[in-house]
């Protein structure tokens, strides 16, 4: 089937323009200092607005010993 209405490349890249993909917006955790998106958990301390949201050292340990737990089925 041929196409009817065909676009120029002007019209394609019109359309197009809006594209591009956009740098990410961080700021900086206000305890620890690292960078962060604005409006979320910070991934390192796991502080929100000065707040503990998350204990972060926990979840890491937990992690690792659910990784171990795992390594030691496929060991058998």
């Amino acid at each position: 089937m041929v196409v009817r209405m065909r676009h120029n490349r002007g019209q394609t890249g019109s359309r197009r323009s809006h594209h591009a993909l956009k740098t990410a917006v961080l700021s900086l955790c206000k305890d620890c200092g690292s960078p962060k998106k604005p409006h979320d958990i910070c991934t390192v301390c796991g502080k929100y607005k000065g707040k503990q949201i998350v204990d972060v050292h926990t979840k890491i340990a937990k992690k690792n010993a659910k990784a171990k737990e795992k390594a030691k089925k496929a060991g058998k």
